[in-house]
């Protein structure tokens, strides 16, 4: 990751917006962040609403949705459905492709180990018709914390548990880009890659209420046409399905609660997420944290540890309030009252989310 980091375009700070993977689905996929409840659980889930795959879908792209857990794991088949995915790709149908391992590589607990499993993803990208748009999520970086039997020696115990799991999964996005380089759509193709959430660290400043979300957002172009380089802005998971659409020249209006990282000004991007009945906004170098009434916590940015409460001491902090209070108005306005596509008649005379 850090040689494929030096070729591509990251933030200084950059956030999931849960801490759940059936949060990342929805924010990364359709600009959704979660409030209060995993949005995949609430009524809301059922509203008219779409994603980058069903956008591009309907634009002409042939779109998929890879997972190597069983199907149905997760709810992530009937997400991908709703969300506009033409095709899922889970263990089933890996263990009926006779090029691959079969079952022996199913993990014992949520799927087909990683490298096995991106090595299909690869293949399978291969026969798409272009332009195309996938998804893939991965399972060997999870508990219970375990690599495959040949790697015991190779990746031991460290720190924490997680450590060897991040380590083959590692190796294994490794070799995913080594055989993809070899691809016709290569480059022709952006890659961005991020977590659905966050798990165990052993540094202190990830284990604070806004580091639990640092979450690494990386936007890789082979063909260069995105340059690559270290931001010193912020990004967020909804910031995905702008900067992409926008990228792409997507030509119909859309409504995602995030911005195009590639045409905000640094200053301008922020981030957002919920814990525990906290609402937190990042913007201006500063983490405001609101309880639904007051401003309960302003920390900068580069308080690390969240240690100095600055609250009533910011010049930015009733702008912040100000804009978090709008953002959150959108939310719930448009969960109640069904308005999340762009361009319907309520949506246009009520609040917007924009573009």
């Amino acid at each position: 990751m850090d040689k494929l980091i030096e070729k591509s375009l990251v933030y200084r700070y950059s956030f999931c917006n849960g801490r759940k993977s059936i949060d990342g689905m929805p924010s990364v996929l359709c600009g959704i962040p979660r409030f209060g409840e995993p949005f995949i659980l609430t009524p809301a889930s059922m509203n008219d609403y779409t994603g980058i795959p069903g956008l591009l879908s309907r634009w002409g792209y042939q779109t998929a949705f890879f997972h190597g857990a069983n199907r149905g794991s997760m709810g992530f088949l009937a997400f991908a459905n709703k969300i506009g995915f033409q095709s899922y790709y889970g263990r089933q149908d890996y263990a009926a492709d006779p090029r691959f391992g079969g079952d022996k590589d199913f993990d014992g607990n949520w799927g087909i180990w990683d490298e096995p499993f991106l090595q299909y993803y690869c293949t399978k990208m291969g026969e798409m018709k272009q332009p195309f748009m996938t998804a893939l999520f991965t399972v060997s970086s999870h508990d219970p914390f375990v690599v495959p039997e040949k790697y015991r020696n190779v990746y031991k115990e460290e720190n924490l548990p997680i450590h060897k799991c991040i380590r083959y999964t590692d190796m294994a996005i490794g070799k995913f880009f080594a055989s993809a380089s070899k691809q016709k759509w290569f480059k022709n193709t952006i890659f961005v890659l991020t977590s659905d959430h966050t798990n165990q660290s052993d540094h202190e400043q990830y284990k604070t209420d806004i580091g639990g979300f640092c979450s690494p957002i990386i936007i890789y172009d082979p063909s260069g046409e995105i340059q690559p380089g270290r931001v010193d802005g912020i990004a967020q998971q909804t910031d995905i399905m702008p900067t992409l659409l926008n990228h792409v020249g997507y030509p119909e209006k859309y409504l995602s609660f995030g911005f195009d990282l590639l045409r905000t000004p640094a200053r301008e991007t922020w981030a957002v997420n919920y814990l525990n009945g906290i609402y937190q906004y990042v913007k201006y170098g500063y983490v405001l944290q609101w309880d639904g009434k007051k401003t309960r916590a302003v920390y900068r940015l580069t308080d690390l540890l969240m240690q100095r409460n600055l609250v009533g001491r910011v010049p930015e902090q009733a702008k912040m309030e100000r804009e978090l209070k709008g953002i959150i108005y959108q939310y719930m306005y448009r969960m109640v009252h069904d308005q999340l596509r762009a361009g319907s008649p309520a949506a246009a005379a009520g609040p917007r989310a924009g573009k």
